[in-house]
């Protein structure tokens, strides 16, 4: 077992501190991981708060995780000494389960091993991204294109395949009209996808505080849709509408400006029962459907995407004595678009 630096949750009223964790021997399908950097997702701050089920403490949160390999078990072929490497949001599957043969390993029949917060194979409670060092299993470490900085690469690992997967399936491009609705941390990249991949891009936000943003990342419109008219104005505009936003929208008025046949994907969790009519549905065949992260082989596919394209997320980079006040500016939506954590701070 090694000891590694980490900053870390001790109770859901405490601020993070600085502690030290376990990581296990490295086995001989383990890859060792020297973390550069880690991104800062809203989830983490629900889970080190409480506000979402599971959280024991202490734990170290994090599952936007890019660094260095540094050592190698016996039988790794896919990854060696000096790679530049990724980790998201799973550290491993049950790898029998139909979603995990189908490589949709988020979908796991028995639960994905998260990055944090799970009982790993060994039986220890896995631990997150704010340390210095992790060990992953081989199956469950990306590689990050030379054509992307491990710094703005951090975000892509959970943030960047939550948008690029709906919009590959829902198959986003050219002769597409596709709409994000929230312009965050989520929604930033979901823009920047769906621009590279060719479709005619709006943003649907509260106000028109970010245009000049979203127009710089790729956007063709941008409305408010605190203005009661758009919705009229936009009535049977898109062919998909990805949902970032994690609270509750008024589900008819989005409904209303779908095309026929349109999908309406949401990636913005809510707790709360929304009211639907289904003969709105039924009177457009449009759809509602759900999207959580993407596969190992997915999450690849969107790397390499965005290196090809030279796509990053819109960081501030921050030392790790800055995270509680990263959480507190995410929560005042102060961040434009994502925290990470330079984790040499941590050494």
């Amino acid at each position: 077992m090694l000891t590694v630096n980490a900053y870390g949750a001790t109770s859901p009223t405490e601020p993070l501190a600085p502690i030290t964790i376990q990581r296990r021997d490295v086995g001989t399908h383990d890859v060792f991981i020297e973390i550069k950097y880690a991104g800062i997702c809203h989830t983490d701050i629900h889970k080190v708060r409480g506000e979402l089920p599971g959280s024991t403490y202490p734990f170290v949160p994090g599952h936007e995780i890019t660094g260095i390999v540094t050592e190698i078990g016996s039988a790794v072929g896919k990854h060696a000494v000096g790679d530049r490497v990724g980790v998201g949001c799973m550290v491993n599957s049950c790898r029998e389960c139909a979603a995990c043969r189908a490589g949709k390993e988020q979908y796991c029949r028995k639960g994905s091993i998260q990055t944090y917060l799970s009982t790993d194979a060994d039986g220890s409670t896995t631990q997150g991204g704010y340390s210095t060092h992790i060990v992953v299993n081989e199956d469950f470490v990306l590689s990050i294109p030379a054509g992307i900085g491990l710094d703005e690469a951090a975000p892509l690992l959970c943030a960047g395949i939550t948008g690029y997967s709906p919009l590959n399936r829902f198959g986003a491009g050219p002769g597409k009209r596709v709409a994000v609705a929230g312009l965050g941390g989520i929604g930033h990249v979901a823009v920047k996808l769906a621009h590279a991949m060719g479709a005619e891009v709006s943003v649907l936000s509260q106000s028109l505080k970010k245009l000049e943003d979203g127009v710089r990342l790729g956007a063709d419109h941008y409305y408010a849709t605190s203005d009661a008219d758009v919705f009229r104005a936009l009535t049977g505009t898109f062919d998909l509408i990805v949902n970032t936003i994690s609270a509750e929208i008024d589900l008819r008025s989005y409904l209303s400006i779908l095309a026929p046949e349109g999908v309406l994907a949401n990636v913005g969790v809510t707790l709360k029962p929304v009211p639907l009519r289904t003969v709105q549905l039924i009177g457009g065949g449009q759809s509602i459907a759900g999207s959580l992260i993407g596969g190992i082989a997915e999450t690849q596919q969107m790397l390499d995407f965005c290196a090809e394209h030279g796509l990053g997320a819109e960081i501030e980079v921050i030392s790790a004595d800055k995270i509680n006040e990263a959480y507190e500016r995410v929560l005042s939506s102060d961040v434009r678009y994502r925290f990470v954590i330079d984790v040499a701070s941590l050494r």
